[in-house]
């Protein structure tokens, strides 16, 4: 819903142009995380991940014309793995602002990948935008003459 929102705000105002939505929120436990507000409540979250699994619910959508042409949602698994308190206040220190960037506190590229014993999904729905079905469905509009 919000990856289309996303879209449909722009897509109205540039009729002409194809406008790409995408969100992702984290849930753990039945629960619903977002971005962090501080750092102090990203090691909390990291706390509570710590040696469990938690999903990301990753959505995509194009608008076109103001209307949703395509949807794309995917769902990867990641385990966390039981890493130290001294561990955790390092990855705090040296990601530092960028943990309030992402759902949950975290980002998998450089040393995020160090807070993960497995990973089920797709890397690209992961890190936000699932890269290849969107150029996948791209190239179907672009050969129905959708896209120029």
């Amino acid at each position: 819903m919000l990856a289309e929102k996303k879209a449909l705000s722009l897509s109205s105002k540039y009729e002409s142009a194809l406008v790409i939505g995408a969100d992702q929120v984290l849930s753990f436990k039945g629960g619903a995380f977002n971005k962090p507000k501080s750092l102090e409540e990203a090691k909390k979250n990291l706390k509570l991940f710590r040696g469990k699994t938690h999903k990301l619910e990753s959505a995509t959508a194009i608008a076109h014309k103001g209307k949703i042409i395509w949807r794309h949602e995917e769902t990867p698994k990641l385990t966390m793995r039981n890493f130290s308190n001294n561990f955790l206040e390092h990855y705090i220190e040296s990601a530092g602002e960028k943990t309030l960037l992402s759902s949950g506190g975290y980002s998998i590229e450089r040393e995020g990948a160090q807070l993960f014993s497995k990973v089920k999904g797709d890397f690209f729905s992961i890190i936000g935008l699932p890269l290849i079905p969107l150029l996948q469905k791209l190239i179907k509009l672009k050969s129905a003459g959708v896209l120029e």
